[in-house]
């Protein structure tokens, strides 16, 4: 008897440059959701989406219904895996996690705009950073600040552990910034004023597992050179003052100090 395929089927795009489709893989393999996979080149999104709108969720015992957009699919998967907990149990933190996360949905406008996903990438020299963005950098790393914060005093008094990701343990929130953390890599983004709290959780994420081997499959993307968007590659050419290259994919992430 053939085995049978999993509920779920992903349809996005190559998540070295999406950080739509990356949020909701991160949320997946972290959780361990079985899901088969689908995924397309950028120019190819209107064959796979009428609206234009990646990723999609198809769920097979709903009849194939479609949930597009990475927060309801993330919602959506909350309500479909209860057992598993994608947001913090707890309902203060709960709470705090959904406001963070649609934060990150809605918001940071200047930073997506300047600084295209490439999870490979890495820009340094005289990367410019508009007054706009600085601000919003701050406003990040303040968020995460305050995030571990509260999570760590809310889970003393509960005298629950604490993982060390934004709300405790790892939860739709991270998945979330994840792509965000990944662009202060790629361009070299200031963190100066990031708290001690801010930077762990950096190093939490970046040296988990399960996003080592997520780093691993944005490399092996990038050896395939049907997967290259050359417009999201070296997107300051012609300056003298920036010099691209790419990660080594043993990079590891320590906290700065240490």
């Amino acid at each position: 008897m053939a085995a049978q395929q999993p509920d779920l089927h992903l349809i996005g795009l190559h998540t070295r440059y999406s950080s739509w489709t990356s949020r909701v893989e991160a949320v997946l393999e972290y959780f361990k959701i079985p899901h088969t996979l689908e995924i397309h080149k950028l120019s190819e999104v209107k064959t796979i989406s009428p609206t234009g709108y990646v990723p999609i969720i198809e769920c097979r015992s709903l009849g194939n219904t479609r949930i597009y957009d990475s927060l309801a699919i993330c919602e959506f998967l909350a309500e479909s895996y209860p057992e598993r907990p994608l947001w913090p149990r707890d309902r203060q933190l709960r709470a705090l996690a959904r406001s963070a996360a649609a934060q990150m949905h809605s918001g940071f406008g200047a930073i997506r705009n300047s600084f295209p996903t490439n999870f490979v990438a890495h820009y340094r020299g005289n990367v410019p950073i508009s007054e706009a963005a600085h601000r919003e950098i701050r406003q990040m790393l303040s968020l995460w600040d305050t995030a571990r914060k509260t999570s760590k005093e809310r889970l003393a008094a509960l005298g629950q552990p604490d993982e060390g990701f934004l709300f405790g343990s790892f939860s739709i929130a991270d998945a979330f910034f994840w792509p965000v953390l990944t662009r202060f890599r790629t361009y070299d983004l200031p963190v100066e004023s990031a708290s001690s709290d801010a930077l762990e959780w950096m190093a939490r994420m970046w040296n988990d597992p399960v996003f080592k081997q997520l780093s691993r499959r944005y490399h092996e993307q990038a050896r395939d050179p049907e997967t290259c968007i050359p417009h999201y590659d070296d997107i300051f050419r012609g300056r003298d003052d920036i010099q691209y290259s790419t990660f080594a994919e043993d990079w590891t992430f320590t906290v700065p100090g240490k």
